[in-house]
């Protein structure tokens, strides 16, 4: 029985395709797939030809097949946590004084309140971060009915990422980042006489 698949990121870019003796490998997060069913996809000519030869995990979460062909995961998990959204052009004084329910501001929260916010968005984010990468090995290791498989594990120097200089988010995972106050749910008509109807 043949042992586990162990290649540096080096040797792993010889199992791109280009050589047909050779089976197709890509990685994701340090796992090696063996993906050569998928040689019209992952082949030379194919469309996700980049992925093959390569650990590109941050590329599979980002969606930036350029700037993104990288195992390193760090600071990813910023795409998913919200911004601020532009300062509103009217005067607070206006909003503050406004009868429509609608237009209620957020509430104001404590430097406390945000930190402890801020550490629950980031450990969300996270998660999202893992959820992608976990379904994306499913994918690979054939559990969703692809001829994929798990064949070993790319070996890396320990401190490997502390050497490679931080990244910073790609523009389309600027672009895809939630707003703080998008989606929040405003007060209208109908749900301020509900509350009236509750209070009475």
């Amino acid at each position: 029985m043949r042992g586990p698949v162990l290649l540096t990121d080096e040797q792993l870019a010889a199992y791109d395709g280009s050589d047909p003796s050779k089976p197709i490998y890509l990685a994701l997060n340090g796992t090696i797939y063996d993906v050569t069913p998928g040689v019209h996809f992952y082949g030379p000519g194919g469309g996700y030809h980049f992925f093959a030869g390569r650990d590109a995990a941050r590329a599979f979460v980002t969606g930036c097949f350029e700037e993104d062909l990288t195992p390193d995961l760090r600071g990813i998990e910023d795409m998913y946590i919200p911004i601020e959204d532009e300062p509103s052009t009217s005067s607070s004084s206006s909003t503050s004084t406004s009868s429509d329910p609608a237009a209620d501001p957020e509430p104001t929260l404590t430097p406390a309140e945000i930190k402890n916010r801020n550490a629950k968005e980031r450990r969300e984010a996270r998660k999202k971060v893992a959820d992608v990468i976990d379904g994306w090995a499913r994918v690979f290791g054939g559990e969703t009915g692809k001829d994929y498989v798990a064949v070993g594990k790319v070996v890396r120097e320990e401190g490997w990422l502390e050497k490679l200089p931080r990244r910073e988010l790609c523009q389309k995972a600027k672009d895809l980042r939630p707003k703080r106050g998008k989606g929040r749910k405003k007060k209208g008509k109908k749900d301020a006489k509900k509350e009236d109807a509750g209070k009475k």
